[in-house]
């Protein structure tokens, strides 16, 4: 059965079984073989195969601000398509040198407790069994690259944090950049010392063996050494099988302890389609000739925002204007897995603040069934499925550099994608197809056997 999925600027997918779904798209088989005497490609968690991501702010969510309001939120989220909950860290945070009135989640005071302000132990639990019960899974935020400055360790392990000439714990400084950066909320760790590594592994050993989480995603961690992470995932994987997310972009991370990394390049490609800076043409560069090289089992996060952008860089109505739903279209069905921000299906327009309280307002979802669509459609295709279980994408001739389209066909299921990237009406002809027309920002979605 073939069916045919279109939606431009309507919130809704419609769905239309048996009908033409316009040029016909060849059948590509799957990747060949790994080559004798390659590296074994890594086996991700069976549940991540086809899954999307969702972050969540707690402190933000919801009014309450804790994990028994988020907690109501689960059935919805389910019925949205959610399959990976990404937790920001949930840990107590630092009062020492703290920023702002309520601190940042990244300046975490105690590994293993929770932040009293979202509930108590008890809270979280019964919250991460009622995500599994719904078939959902749940990663939690992980600070592996420093800590408060009254965190206990500072003074039982003051030999774990890297010290000045003068023999002192500083700030977390970065002098490399544009700017300097001083994170004088925190204080860095030295992975230099054994038994760091051996603390750690245990702080993260435990919220998987007591509170039954489904892996980790890891802040910096391209400032962690990556073999303190292979060793890391090692032990994790003995209690149960985790999925590690690394806020990195390196390929090594790959080898052993990551499954999915960030996809920043295409992140930022999709803001410059945006303002009219790039077109069809960068689309097709990017997925050509990758800035880096990545092992075909490695899972790409693609997203249009997060905390980081949201709060730092602007809301989807800043950053993309009327184009948001096309670019949440081409990172929901490029090869990755997308990720949707907690707020996006309310059509999220403010700068969520990042150290006061500032809950989302959630004004009745109205991008809800927009992404029930894009979620479906994913779960929907094996050909959009993650890394090497899905296929690579193979852009397609439109005739007009305002016009992308690709597709992705594996095991007789084809997906194919068009997206007027302009703000203007654009005509367009696929290979051995008629011409047809796409209104400013919209698209045609073609799935089926």
């Amino acid at each position: 059965m073939e069916f045919c999925t279109k939606f431009g600027k309507a919130l809704a997918l419609t769905l239309v079984l048996g009908a033409s779904c316009g040029a016909a798209a060849a059948h590509t088989p799957p990747p060949a073989p790994q080559a004798p005497g390659a590296a074994a490609p890594m086996t991700h968690p069976a549940w991540t195969h086809d899954a999307n991501i969702y972050e969540v702010n707690i402190r933000q969510f919801t009014k309450e601000g804790t994990f028994n309001a988020f907690a109501t939120h689960l059935p919805r989220l389910k019925k949205m398509g959610v399959d990976i909950l990404w937790l920001m860290p949930v840990q107590p945070i630092g009062v020492k040198n703290r920023k702002g009135t309520l601190g940042s989640y990244y300046a975490v005071r105690d590994y293993t407790a929770v932040n009293p302000e979202f509930g108590d132990m008890d809270d979280f639990k019964r919250m991460v069994g009622q995500a599994h019960r719904l078939g959902m899974r749940v990663i939690l935020d992980w600070v592996a690259n420093h800590t408060a400055w009254d965190n206990p360790w500072v003074t039982a392990h003051d030999d774990w944090y890297k010290k000045d000439a003068k023999g002192e714990i500083f700030p977390v400084t970065f002098t490399n950049g544009g700017e300097p950066e001083y994170w004088t909320d925190v204080v860095a760790l030295d992975y230099t010392r054994p038994a760091l590594w051996k603390g750690m592994t245990e702080a993260m050993a435990f919220w998987v063996r007591e509170t039954n989480i489904d892996g980790f995603r890891c802040d910096v961690a391209g400032l962690v050494p990556t073999p303190f992470w292979n060793q890391a995932r090692a032990e994790l994987d003995k209690i149960k099988p985790v999925f590690m997310l690394a806020e990195w972009d390196e390929p090594g991370l790959h080898d052993q302890a990551f499954d999915m990394t960030y996809d920043w390049n295409l992140s930022g490609l999709f803001k410059r389609i945006g303002k009219g800076e790039a077109d069809a043409r960068d689309l097709a560069a990017y997925l050509d000739k990758p800035a880096k090289a990545y092992p075909r089992h490695a899972y790409r996060m693609l997203f249009t925002n997060n905390h980081d952008i949201n709060s730092w860089q602007g809301t989807d109505k800043e950053l993309y204007g009327p184009a948001y739903q096309a670019m949440a279209v081409l990172a929901a069905t490029l090869p990755g897995m997308p990720l949707v921000y907690g707020g996006q299906e309310s059509g999220l327009d403010k700068r969520l603040a990042f150290f006061e309280k500032d809950p989302i307002a959630w004004n009745g979802y109205p991008l809800e069934k927009f992404y029930m669509g894009l979620l479906g459609l994913k779960k929907a295709n094996p050909a959009l499925g993650n890394g090497q279980y899905g296929a690579p994408a193979e852009v397609l001739d439109t005739g007009n550099v305002k016009v992308f389209a690709f597709r992705r066909a594996q095991a007789g299921n084809t997906v194919t994608v068009v997206v007027n990237v302009s703000a203007g009406k654009q005509g367009y002809t696929l290979p051995g197809a008629k011409p047809r027309t796409l209104e400013p920002w919209s698209w045609r979605i073609a799935a089926g056997r």
